[in-house]
């Protein structure tokens, strides 16, 4: 009974954080949603209708803002805490969702994209520090990967709200998700592992009873001495010492092949590529199709990821490997104008949903939940936002570039590129990630420097 009420309350603690996971699926799922609006002008608030390169920026400067996060996390984190952090980002998406809905004028679009991302990049950040130093070994991983079910849930909440209701309103129901955000944070403790490196044992105590994590505190305590001694060199001790330096390649590594698969391009155009298709299923209802496959296969992953995360990610990258491949298949036949085409209309949205389910159940999630397990106490925030930095740079310039790969190279070699990239993440796995399931952080620094 003890156990069951310890894991009670980190789950509450952790659905508070899941609530600011929903708001960054909201965002990265809005562009799908208001490009249709804002190419039709009887919807859009906009004097004139986009141009490719304009819709392009739309979906693209999301990652310009996330890129600020490092600025923000870096110090603010470890000064004065994860949970400012938090309610920071949760501001950030208050304003800029008050401003999207303003908008008259594409320049106000922008610019509220650009705060969307910088609270996105935040949040993405501090959830993984957060989670990952506030949840039991035993759950950790699950806690962690369960994020990427909350996030899918504010993607599907896009997707399935987003067609039927004015512009306006898209950035109105993001601003509620924002405000209830920011309410839930009055509820959480701030992380006990960032009281250890201030030295403050009594408050780390307290949030580590407060947690049910009692039986773990002299594990933590432990850890003080040498962790806050050297505190003030995180960004040199990240690239010097072995351990982390080997942590930082592979979640780096991992989270660079992440975003150069294509996710977000694909998430922030899905309604465009199934009208480039010609996909005989009307595109809003695609959309929702594919919001619902991705649910469930971010419900699949907190299922089965502490039975081994190397496997997991080896199937997710094979798997989406071979969609994206497939899909590039149709683009290509499609080119050709052969009459079967017709027949198999339907593959655009089958590939689709069979990418969706394998990367939200594997190769969404176990990245972030590395660089949440990998790095030591006191370099896991910077090492965590030097990973995700990596990978935002990396998704603003294949988003960027999704709308030329498409009108130059075609459908089919962009999708290629895509399932290579996919199929480079499957051998990456086989020969650099190491298994982590079930054991502590001590316990997977030690591996790192003796293994590799």
């Amino acid at each position: 009974m003890e156990a069951n009420n310890n894991i009670r309350r980190q789950l509450l603690t952790v659905f508070c954080t899941y609530i600011g996971q929903m708001s960054i699926g909201y965002a990265l799922g809005w562009t799908s949603a208001i490009l249709p609006k804002l190419e039709d002008e009887d919807q859009s608030p906009l004097q004139s209708l986009l141009s490719e390169s304009e819709a392009s920026l739309i979906g693209s400067l999301i990652y310009v803002g996330a890129m600020t996060a490092p600025i923000i996390t870096t110090n603010l984190a470890n000064t004065k805490g994860r949970k400012p952090c938090l309610i920071l980002s949760g501001i950030l998406n208050i304003l800029a969702y008050i401003l999207l809905a303003l908008s008259t004028n594409l320049a106000m679009i922008f610019v509220g994209r650009v705060i969307v991302g910088s609270a996105v990049g935040t949040l993405l950040i501090m959830n993984v520090v957060y989670i990952g130093e506030i949840a039991s070994t035993k759950i950790r991983g699950i806690l962690l990967s369960g994020a990427g079910v909350a996030m899918t849930a504010g993607t599907i909440l896009t997707y399935s709200t987003g067609p039927f209701i004015t512009y306006a309103a898209t950035a109105y129901l993001g601003l509620i998700l924002s405000l209830c955000f920011l309410l839930s944070l009055y509820f959480i403790p701030e992380s006990p592992i960032f009281y250890v490196l201030r030295g403050d044992d009594s408050k780390a105590k307290e949030v580590l009873q407060t947690l049910g994590r009692v039986q773990e505190m002299d594990v933590v305590l432990t850890s003080k001495e040498y962790e806050t001694n050297y505190f003030k060199q995180e960004w040199k001790i990240l690239f010097t010492v072995k351990d982390n330096r080997r942590a930082l390649f592979i979640t780096a590594s991992l989270q660079i092949l992440q975003e150069a698969s294509g996710i977000l391009a694909v998430v922030f155009f899905s309604t465009n590529i199934f009208k480039l298709a010609s996909s005989s299923i009307a595109p809003d209802i695609a959309t929702i199709i594919i919001g619902m496959t991705q649910l469930v296969g971010s419900l699949i992953a907190p299922l089965i990821i502490e039975k081994s995360r190397r496997i997991l990610l080896l199937l997710s990258t094979a798997l989406c490997s071979l969609s994206l491949a497939l899909l590039g298949a149709y683009f290509y036949l499609d080119g050709l104008d052969y009459e079967f085409i017709t027949k198999i209309q339907w593959l655009p949205l089958a590939t689709l949903i069979l990418y969706f389910l394998a990367y939200n159940m594997g190769f969404s999630v176990i990245p972030s939940t590395l660089a949440g397990e990998m790095f030591q106490l006191n370099v896991r925030n910077v090492g965590s936002t030097f990973v995700i930095f990596c990978g935002w740079l990396c998704g603003f310039g294949v988003t960027s570039a999704f709308g030329y790969m498409v009108t130059e190279l075609g459908g089919d070699i962009t999708f290629w590129i895509f399932s290579g990239t996919c199929a480079i993440a499957f051998f990456f796995t086989i020969f650099y990630v190491p298994e982590t399931k079930g054991q502590t952080l001590t316990q997977i620094q030690k591996m790192l420097s003796e293994r590799y």
